[in-house]
């Protein structure tokens, strides 16, 4: 699995970091954490307001930082 948190390292962008790791990591998962920094990239996954989540290559969340608990919900 590929988790990808879409922003240009802002507080916001660390914290989504930190709860996405702890998520994967509660659930036992084999993943990858990519921190796409490139705004043309980001904005190749249509997304226009960081922080966001991106799993397997899908947004699931932008513009807020969703709490492990939340992430865990979308990683399933």
């Amino acid at each position: 699995m590929k988790i990808q948190i879409l922003g240009t390292g802002c507080p916001k962008c660390k914290k989504l970091a930190e709860n996405a790791e702890a998520a994967a990591q509660e659930l036992g998962l084999d993943f990858e954490l990519e921190k796409v920094t490139d705004i043309n990239k980001i904005m190749g996954f249509g997304v226009m307001m960081t922080p966001a989540l991106a799993v397997d290559g899908t947004v699931k969340v932008v513009g807020k930082v969703p709490s492990s608990e939340e992430i865990k919900a979308m990683l399933k």
